[in-house]
């Protein structure tokens, strides 16, 4: 089980119709495609901002001035005995979404569960860096997305199916 606490920053995601509700149901998804979570308390953070935020982040952290749609920040401590084990932050630029979002015909909800689902895989400690990496993750990306009713970002043109529903 996760607990994930969602933080509004960019009034934009308000938008979405129980996106904090949509967000902690990818965070579940992931879980559930890694094979996680069972046995354990997780949480994790997520940052709804914008892409001046996002690129002062991935400035500082990784060196690159420009902003992102998805930044992952694993925990660098463990969490107290008796505490739930905090996996980190993920950060999302509202802007940046809803461009890539509509660039490939997408409805934002839908990408922006995507990108948590993805950001929360980076927090278990997948990695996209080489090709095996990378399919492994996006095995698991798409198995918690169809848990979600969503359509296989990497082989679907629209990826239609409106998570907005309950």
């Amino acid at each position: 089980m996760i607990a994930l606490d969602v933080e509004i920053e960019a009034e934009a995601w308000s938008a979405i119709t129980g996106v904090e509700w949509l967000a902690t149901r990818a965070a579940q998804a992931a879980l559930a495609a890694a094979r996680l979570g069972e046995d354990e308390d997780l949480e994790a953070t997520l940052l709804l901002t914008d892409d001046a935020s996002v690129r002062e982040l991935n400035r500082q952290w990784r060196g690159q001035d420009k902003p992102t749609n998805v930044l992952s920040f694993p925990a660098e401590m463990a969490s107290p005995p008796g505490e739930p084990r905090h996996l980190g932050d993920i950060a999302l630029a509202y802007e940046t979404v809803a461009r890539e979002a509509e660039a490939e015909g997408k409805p934002l909800p839908n990408h922006m569960a995507h990108l948590v689902v993805h950001g929360l895989l980076h927090l278990l400690g997948h990695d996209h860096e080489t090709d095996p990496e990378a399919e492994r993750m996006e095995r698991a990306e798409v198995l918690a997305l169809e848990a979600l009713g969503i359509p296989d970002p990497y082989r679907e043109p629209s990826g239609r199916a409106d998570l907005t529903r309950r």
